[in-house]
């Protein structure tokens, strides 16, 4: 949790802050979580769920091929210790969580807000395709603007 709320404190990731953070690690639809040590220190976490309420990518991406959103699992809840930000970190907890879920044969997508540009700018670096950009109600006085992206082939 010390470094979620390191992220959060620097970066405001996540936007809304959970009421209990071990849950909000460890959603019901998990298909799995890792996280990255860097000198017997935890740095990073990464995890691949199946697409829930809110996910906007399972069905952009499902439109686009014309196949059911069952057949792409989501990665999320990715953070990287602010000091340790620049050793590719990000980069290998996404690759873990896409090899995964190319093994459960499925196609890896995500979610992320808009003014999260350094997510944003990792995930095209690495091939991501943008599939679209979308305002989402998050409660009944926040809309917040969404990047939606697919892994690439």
């Amino acid at each position: 949790m010390r470094v979620l709320q390191e992220v959060h404190r620097r970066d405001g990731y996540p936007v809304n802050w959970p009421d209990r953070p071990d849950q909000w690690l460890s959603q019901a639809s998990l298909l799995g979580a890792w996280v990255a040590e860097l000198g017997g220190r935890l740095v990073g976490h990464v995890s691949l769920s199946r697409g829930g309420e809110g996910d906007l990518a399972p069905g952009l991406w499902s439109e686009r091929k014309g196949t059911s959103t069952d057949l792409t699992a989501v990665v999320s809840r990715l953070f990287v210790a602010p000091r340790t930000r620049g050793h590719g970190i990000g980069a290998l907890l996404i690759g873990r969580a896409v090899e995964e879920a190319r093994r459960h044969g499925l196609h890896p997508v995500l979610d992320v807000v808009a003014s999260d540009t350094a997510a944003a700018a990792l995930y095209e670096r690495l091939g991501w395709e943008l599939l679209a950009t979308v305002e989402q109600r998050w409660s009944p006085s926040q809309m917040v603007t969404v990047h939606c992206y697919a892994a690439p082939s």
